[in-house]
């Protein structure tokens, strides 16, 4: 393909310079003709244009030959990189050379070829993850019912809860996949309605007060009672403030605070911030960066990694923006802003 695209190139200036010295070469006999014919003055003309026309013509032939080469060998390098793209190799990366617009050319193609190299390695990875998940219920579901059709178990409560807490387990995993995949792709539909913050943070309170209770943690609410209504879709804020509210109470200790507070986003009038925090064992440094990725859990974390991943693309979906801070030993707090009206 490359050689092909080469000769092409090759036979397109081939044919551009013929025309170009076919004109030449036509001016070049007139002169030549005026000299022989001595006709005064144009005879003088013409032996004056003939030197600078054999000058002109390997001027062109030297111009048209670097030119073809400049360009022609880093559009075939470009050819030959797509074709080992086509092929499913996503590490090609073309050198840049030649004029400017061809280094603009293979420095998009190289961008290309990255996004697509970092979007192969994300899909890998995140199969990986998934059968990892899936695999630990599974194999609970399936050592608990073999045991039961083998007659190992007695089929009493004490062994089939389990096998229907594992099958709950799987379904929230489905889930929590399917909306973060939706959310990713920007497929997932809000439905926007006016909404009080203030009854939405309590009633998210409410629903993991006896979670808090049990594990000895008291849960704050501070939230401006005069805050203007949101456009937001109500279930999916609910979604993000029970995973924010989830997750600081299983790095809270017996004795720990969660609290949430909102409020106008930093003095705008046309944003609301929220801001769950914790005094929880906090995040290193490490993992703080990451703790929005698919799958990620810092060491000694609960769960399947996809909570706080949905809460960012729920977030934007709403288009407003989420960070987390920590600092070890002290506590984290994650904090969004949704803008105030539709988006």
């Amino acid at each position: 393909m490359r050689g092909r695209f080469v000769r092409r190139m090759f036979a397109l200036f081939a044919a551009l310079f013929v025309l170009a010295l076919a004109g030449i070469g036509l001016l070049a006999g007139l002169a030549v003709a005026a000299i022989h014919q001595g006709a005064g003055p144009l005879a003088a003309v013409g032996a004056w244009m003939l030197a600078p026309l054999v000058i002109v013509i390997a001027l062109g032939a030297w111009t048209v030959g670097r030119a073809l080469g400049r360009t022609a060998h880093p559009a075939a390098d470009v050819v030959e990189a797509a074709a080992a793209l086509a092929e499913g190799d996503y590490d090609v990366k073309v050198e840049e050379r030649g004029p400017r617009e061809m280094r603009r050319l293979v420095r998009s193609f190289n961008r290309m070829a990255e996004r697509l190299r970092e979007q192969d390695r994300e899909r890998r990875d995140l199969l990986a993850d998934v059968t990892h998940e899936l695999r630990t219920p599974l194999t609970v579901i399936q050592g608990n019912l073999e045991g039961l059709l083998d007659g190992v178990y007695p089929p009493d409560e004490a062994h089939l809860r389990p096998v229907l807490e594992e099958t709950r387990l799987l379904s929230a995993l489905i889930e929590d996949l399917r909306t973060l995949t939706l959310a990713e792709a920007g497929a997932l539909p809000l439905h926007r309605e006016a909404v009080d913050l203030e009854p939405l943070v309590l009633d998210a309170l409410a629903a993991h007060r006896s979670q808090a209770e049990t594990a000895g943690v008291t849960l704050t609410a501070d939230v401006a009672s005069d805050l203007t209504p949101l456009e937001a879709d109500p279930v999916r804020l609910r979604q993000i403030l029970a995973i924010l509210v989830t997750n600081a109470l299983q790095h809270t200790p017996h004795g720990g605070t969660v609290g949430i507070r909102g409020g106008l986003g930093g003095g705008d009038p046309r944003a609301v911030e929220v801001s769950v925090s914790d005094t929880g064992t906090g995040i290193s440094a490490e993992d703080l960066p990451r703790v929005f990725e698919r799958f990620y859990k810092s060491k000694g974390s609960k769960g399947s990694g996809l909570g706080l991943p949905i809460a960012r693309n729920l977030v934007l979906l709403h288009g407003g923006e989420i960070t987390a801070a920590s600092t070890p030993g002290a506590g984290t707090t994650v904090r969004f802003t949704l803008p105030i009206g539709a988006v």
